[in-house]
């Protein structure tokens, strides 16, 4: 049995900041690959740019496969 009552505005509430948070990410994560690639075409070494941008070496290496 529930001890409390379910309230669809707290839900939806819950919903949306759950949802900002996770498009907030997704948007620190596509800037730190911009910046990577713009560092690349500047010829930037690997490790400075897993440095700046706090992205794994795996990625900052794909990203420089994808150029």
């Amino acid at each position: 049995m529930l001890l409390t009552e379910w309230n669809w505005d707290d839900a939806k509430e819950v919903w949306r900041e759950e949802a900002w948070e996770e498009g907030r990410e997704e948007g620190l994560e596509e800037g730190r690959e911009l910046i990577a690639r713009n560092a690349l075409a500047e010829g930037a070494s690997i490790e400075f740019i897993q440095k700046i941008t706090g992205l794994c070496l795996e990625t900052v290496e794909k990203i420089k496969a994808e150029m």
